[in-house]
C-alpha cells in the first residue's frame, strides 16, 4: 500500500502506532492480535471506546500521542532520508520476529538496500559491554570477520565496545552486518558513531522500531534487545558484567530457542563475570568463527579438531618415540640402560637407536648414545605441552 490510500489502511495505521506504542509493549500487541491494527488505531485517534488492559490515565496518554502522530509525513520524510517501512506480512518481514508473541514490533524501518529477510536468516548476534576491554574488542572484531568471510551477516547494536568492534570486524572483511538501533534510523546514536552507522548503512542494513527522528531511552535499549535475538539464528556475548544489558539479549535468545553462546575471559576479569555465569548455565562455550557455525549452521558445517602444533617427533614410529624418550638430555647412556627406559630389548633399542641418528637425532659417544641439539629442543617442547 502508498501513503496515498485511504488514512485507514494498514499502513499507515501501524505508522502512526509506531507514534503512539512503546516498543515490546505486550499489552498493544494484544490489542492489534484481538482487534486489528485499524481498529486500534480508529480508537485511538477518533476517540473511540478505550480498549482493556491500561487505566484512564494511561489512555489519556495514549490518545495526546496519536493527536500529535502525523504518519503520511513520518512516511514521506522516510522515503526523502531513503528509509522504508516494512510491517508483519510484508515480502521482506522476516518471520522468525513473529516468536516474539504480542511483544512483536509493530514494524521495523530500515535504511539500506538488502532484504532483511533474506539477511536474517544466516544471520548471528554478536554482543557485549560499552566498556569492553582490549582483549573484548579484538576477540569481538575477529570472530565477526570470521563469520562475515563464512557468509554469516552480523548483528549487533550499533554500540560503543563490543558492538562496534563486531561491526567493524564483519565490515572489514567485506562482509555483511545490521546495526539494530533503539532510535530512529536517521538519527543513529551514539553519535561517536554517526560515521559508523552510515557506513553500515551504505554496506548493510540499520534497522529500528522507532519512527524517524526518535530518541533513545534505557527502557528502549532493553526492549531493543529482544529484537536482536529474534532475528538472528543465536547470540554470542562477548565480555559482560553481571548487570549487564548483553546478558538481556542473551536471556531473551534462550527464551525464544535460539543458540547462546559466550566467549571466555580472564577468570578474574568483571567483565568477563557475566558471560562465565552465562557459561556456567545455559551457555555453549566458544572461541571463533567456526565454533559458532558449528552451531548455528547447516549440516556438515564442522569446526576443524583442535590439535597443538605437530612436531617432526610426532612422525616418527612409537616404538623410536620411547626410546628418544629414554634418553637422558645432558649425558650419554649405555643401550642396556636405554632399552630399560624404553622398556623393550637391547637390541631393539640398537635397531631404533640407528635409525635416530639417521634422522639426526641421536649420536654415538663411544659405546653409548646421546641426544643431539635438535633432539633436545624437540623433547623440551613436548614435554611442555603435558
Amino acid at each position: 500500500m502508498t501513503a496515498d490510500a485511504d488514512p485507514d489502511d494498514d499502513l499507515l495505521s501501524r505508522v502512526l502506532l509506531t507514534r503512539v506504542v512503546e516498543p515490546g509493549d505486550e499489552v498493544g500487541g494484544r490489542w492489534l492480535r484481538e482487534y486489528g491494527v485499524r481498529e486500534v488505531a480508529r480508537r485511538l485517534r477518533d476517540g473511540g471506546e478505550p480498549l482493556p488492559g491500561v487505566s484512564g490515565t494511561r489512555w489519556a496518554g495514549l490518545r495526546a500521542r496519536a493527536a500529535r502522530a502525523e504518519p503520511r509525513r513520518d512516511l514521506e520524510g522516510a522515503r526523502a532520508a531513503g528509509v522504508r517501512f516494512v510491517a508483519p506480512g510484508d515480502a521482506e518481514w522476516p518471520a522468525q520476529l513473529d516468536d516474539l508473541g504480542d511483544a512483536r514490533p509493530l514494524g521495523l524501518w530500515l535504511r539500506g538496500r538488502p532484504s532483511l529477510r533474506m539477511w536474517a536468516l544466516r544471520s548471528v548476534a554478536v554482543v557485549g559491554a560499552r566498556a569492553c576491554t582490549a582483549y573484548g574488542a579484538h576477540m569481538a572484531a575477529t570472530l565477526a570477520a570470521g563469520l562475515a568471510e563464512h557468509g554469516w551477516v552480523v548483528v549487533s547494536g550499533g554500540a560503543y565496545g563490543i558492538d562496534g568492534a563486531a561491526h567493524r570486524g564483519a565490515l572489514g572483511a567485506g562482509g555483511a552486518t545490521v546495526a539494530v538501533l533503539a532510535c530512529g534510523v536517521d538519527r543513529p546514536y551514539p553519535r561517536g558513531h554517526a560515521e559508523l552507522i552510515d557506513r553500515i548503512a551504505e554496506q548493510g542494513l540499520v534497522v529500528g522500531e522507532l519512527p524517524p527522528g526518535d530518541h533513545p531511552t534505557p527502557s528502549r535499549f532493553i526492549l531493543r534487545n529482544r529484537v536482536i535475538a529474534a532475528l538472528t539464528r543465536g547470540t554470542v556475548v562477548v565480555e559482560a558484567a553481571h548487570r549487564s544489558g548483553s546478558l538481556v539479549t542473551a536471556r531473551a535468545a534462550l527464551r525464544l530457542g535460539r543458540f547462546t553462546m559466550g566467549v571466555p575471559g580472564p577468570a578474574t576479569s568483571a567483565l568477563s563475570a557475566g558471560v562465565h555465569e552465562l557459561l556456567r548455565a545455559e551457555g555453549v562455550l566458544v572461541t571463533d568463527a567456526a565454533d559458532v557455525i558449528e552451531l548455528v549452521g547447516d549440516m556438515g558445517e564442522l569446526a576443524p579438531a583442535r590439535s597443538g602444533p605437530v612436531l617432526p617427533r610426532d612422525l616418527l614410529e612409537p616404538g623410536a618415540r620411547r626410546v628418544l624418550a629414554a634418553l637422558p638430555a645432558r649425558r650419554a647412556a649405555q643401550p642396556r640402560e636405554i632399552a630399560s627406559g624404553a622398556q623393550t630389548t637391547p637390541d631393539e633399542a640398537i635397531a631404533r637407536l640407528y635409525e635416530l641418528r639417521a634422522l639426526g637425532y641421536v649420536e654415538r659417544h663411544g659405546d653409548g648414545w646421546k641426544l643431539t641439539r635438535q633432539a633436545v629442543i624437540s623433547v623440551r617442547a613436548g614435554r611442555a605441552g603435558c
